[in-house]
């Protein structure tokens, strides 16, 4: 049996194919847990553990009292009891050994939970908790708009209507208190059902939303997390990130929950890394430090006329901060060659060949040019060589056909030829020689 909000629209969640263990929001194993157990034989006169462990919409979880011994397996729908009457329809996710587990671990006697289970869902208690969840977007947007009209400082986020739809719990935020009495007669008014008002957080509302977080992964509040533990900025400052609250802040609003996953790691790794050594003192000038690597346990000082900066171990800093201590200063920070020898990166030879060659993405840009500029030298060639007086065609040029040789002329004969070419080219040069003369005479009188 799978859930009910997959693309099929039945029981068996035949869209999404994946028998009920899909991880969407409303899947079957949203906040599920392995049952490791399952697969192991249990003693002949072993008695099955009598609470069972459901979820109903969003985050909320509970354990009920199977006292009919009825044979429940995880994904199923069954009906249970409520505190307020009537019933309610959840997923089974887990049984057995496994819950006595997890009612210890969250401190849940068997006295705090007294609630039954009734039965397997049947079709139509599914029916009408299908229908009570239709109604719920409507429910939302009908009670906001009446949340506004009353002017009341709060944000309703989520409504959930019970299995039976006899009750309606609104989930909302606010930052201080707020008096719904009014708001609870209208909500009462318009939807004919009981109201409940429950007040949440930041992080719980975005638990119940869902959505996808920066790192492209559905949020963890709203797939696997269950307590939410306090972050702080100090956190992001013993792992060297910048403090920005747009990167540092998740869908909430709040500091992000993974800042203490790793925050362990780094505070092992920080305990041989010195504190306040943020100046070294040598005969060449105070060293300042920039950047600490955690992890390759490496300190980069630099001085204050030089832009290199220097890389030092953990030790060599604790040696030099101790000979400060005691009003001594050594020559230089030290022969840091070696260290860049190590951390120079190796370029990878690799056991192929380029057959193809085509390395550069900008090969064809090249041959783009190299064809402008050839086409352009060709065309100044063309337009110098192929002029030709008014009347006539230019002529072809054969590159097979053997150029005439010129016969040699005298310089007299040159110098003829070339003034008469120049008149025939230029015949308005003399008249304009003609005018300057003319300027220059003087006035007959």
């Amino acid at each position: 049996m799978g859930c009910g909000s997959c693309s099929s629209g039945g029981c068996t969640p035949g869209g999404c194919k994946s028998n009920g263990s899909c991880l969407t929001d409303g899947g079957c194993s949203k906040l599920d847990v392995y049952d490791w157990l399952s697969d192991m034989d249990l003693p002949s006169n072993y008695k099955p553990f009598p609470y069972v462990e459901i979820r109903f919409k969003g985050s909320r979880k509970d354990f009920y009292r199977n006292e009919e011994n009825i044979y429940l397996e995880a994904g199923e729908l069954v009906a249970v009891e409520t505190t307020t009457g009537g019933y309610d329809i959840g997923h089974v996710t887990l049984t057995g050994e496994l819950v006595r587990m997890q009612m210890n671990r969250k401190r849940v006697t068997e006295e705090k939970s007294p609630l039954k289970i009734y039965r397997k869902a049947t079709v139509q208690d599914v029916d009408k908790w299908k229908n009570a969840k239709e109604r719920e977007s409507e429910t939302m947007y009908k009670s906001r708009t009446i949340a506004l009209e009353l002017g009341l400082a709060m944000k309703l986020s989520d409504v959930e209507y019970q299995g039976d739809r006899s009750k309606a719990t609104f989930y909302y935020t606010a930052e201080g208190r707020v008096d719904f009495r009014e708001l609870i007669k209208k909500l009462a008014e318009a939807f004919r059902v009981r109201i409940e008002m429950r007040q949440i957080g930041m992080r719980q509302e975005a638990s119940r939303l869902g959505g996808i977080g920066s790192c492209g992964r559905e949020l963890c509040c709203s797939t696997w997390l269950t307590d939410f533990k306090t972050v702080s900025t100090s956190a992001a400052r013993y792992q060297n990130l910048s403090l920005n609250t747009l990167k540092l802040a998740g869908q909430c609003g709040k500091l992000k929950c993974c800042l203490n996953y790793e925050l362990d790691t780094y505070m092992d790794a920080l305990k041989t890394i010195p504190d306040h050594v943020d100046r070294l003192k040598t005969q060449k000038g105070d060293a300042r430090l920039q950047k600490t690597d955690i992890f390759k346990q490496l300190m980069w000082f630099s001085f204050a006329d030089d832009n290199t900066w220097i890389p030092l171990g953990v030790d060599r800093v604790k040696e030099i901060a101790a000979m400060n201590k005691n009003g001594e200063k050594p020559e230089d920070l030290k022969d840091y060659s070696a260290i860049l020898e190590d951390l120079e990166v190796v370029e990878k030879s690799f056991d192929y060949e380029n057959v193809v060659g085509q390395d550069s993405l900008t090969r064809l840009d090249d041959k783009g040019k190299k064809k402008k500029n050839n086409n352009r030298n060709k065309s100044r060639n063309r337009n110098g060589s192929n002029v030709a007086p008014q009347g006539e065609k230019p002529a072809v040029e054969n590159k097979n056909q053997p150029r005439p040789q010129r016969p040699q002329q005298s310089k007299s004969e040159g110098n003829a030829l070339t003034t008469e070419g120049e008149q025939r080219a230029n015949p308005n040069r003399n008249r304009n020689k003609k005018r300057k003369n003319n300027n220059n005479k003087p006035p007959q009188e």
